[in-house]
């Protein structure tokens, strides 16, 4: 299985993931789940981040293909548009954002410019699209469950699976988000799990569970299926709901994720200003956080 080179860059501030992936035989490659600086305190962004992304790709010669975002993000603002326009690439994420635009349009009451058809982004990938790398062969899967559009993308032997999965002494993602299901989330992992064992597993969050001192990022499929203490072999669907459910009910929301799926929804860009010239963010009240 063709193999590509893979660069990460994780940010603390939201214990985020990035990665530039790339075919070592063209220098072509993805930058994958992005992030955009933000301070909440604020109402500030920069670009840090991103710019230590343009750096590598700059450094290594390579030329940007593709924008992946395995799914809109509740803890982080992508920096998409910013990456686009330094260094190009085609903005993709899968077509069930259509699903998510329309439900949080609604939450935040966006207008009639926010469209609700996926068209902020160049390409919405259908479960099972294929699309190349340089020559590296990579296939879209959807692996909805903790979101209705997270996708998986396999490129070569390399799978980012968003929040599907964390390390697996941490576990899986949350399902309680709107549009999320556990029952779905475990048939997702299955289709995850079906991969070769070999399979290299990139991860989008690492947050340090009890007894690790260094964050870790990389696992394969067949750790995931031995070792991953919420979903290995032998866990049934329903004993997963129970304990996901059981798990989420006790969850606080993520410090961003007002700001973040705002933004997100926009494919990475700010709501347009108003007629003051100057762009907001809305907080609603008692719509998403527990009492």
């Amino acid at each position: 299985m063709q193999k590509p080179d893979v660069k990460a860059f994780f940010d603390p501030d939201t214990f985020t993931v990035s990665y530039v992936v790339s075919d070592p035989a063209t220098k072509q490659c993805a930058i994958v789940d992005s992030v955009l600086d933000y301070n909440p305190n604020a109402g500030t962004t920069n670009t840090g981040s991103a710019d230590q992304i343009i750096d590598y790709v700059k450094q290594q010669g390579l030329s940007v293909q593709w924008l992946l975002e395995t799914h809109v993000h509740a803890d982080h603002l992508s920096a998409a548009p910013y990456l686009q326009d330094k260094v190009g690439g085609r903005l993709a994420i899968g077509s069930h954002i259509r699903t998510v635009q329309d439900t949080f349009g609604k939450v935040f009451n966006a207008g009639a410019e926010f469209h609700r058809d996926g068209s902020q982004f160049n390409q919405l990938f259908d479960d099972g699209d294929t699309f190349k790398i340089g020559e590296i062969e990579a296939h879209a899967m959807h692996t909805p469950g903790h979101t209705p559009a997270c996708m998986t993308y396999l490129i070569g032997d390399a799978a980012f699976v968003g929040d599907t999965l964390f390390m697996p002494d941490y576990g899986t993602a949350r399902c309680d988000f709107p549009g999320g299901d556990a029952a779905v989330l475990y048939q997702s992992v299955q289709k995850i799990f079906a991969l070769p064992e070999e399979t290299r597993m990139f991860l989008c969050h690492d947050y340090l569970p009890d007894g690790r001192s260094e964050y870790v990022w990389e696992t394969t499929v067949g750790a995931q299926k031995q070792q991953n203490i919420h979903i290995h072999q032998g866990i049934s669907e329903s004993e997963f709901v129970a304990m996901r459910t059981e798990r989420d009910a006790d969850l606080d929301m993520p410090r961003l994720i007002l700001p973040s799926v705002q933004v997100n929804m926009r494919a990475g860009h700010m709501p347009p200003a108003e007629d003051n010239g100057i762009q907001y963010l809305k907080i609603p009240v008692n719509v998403l956080g527990r009492n």
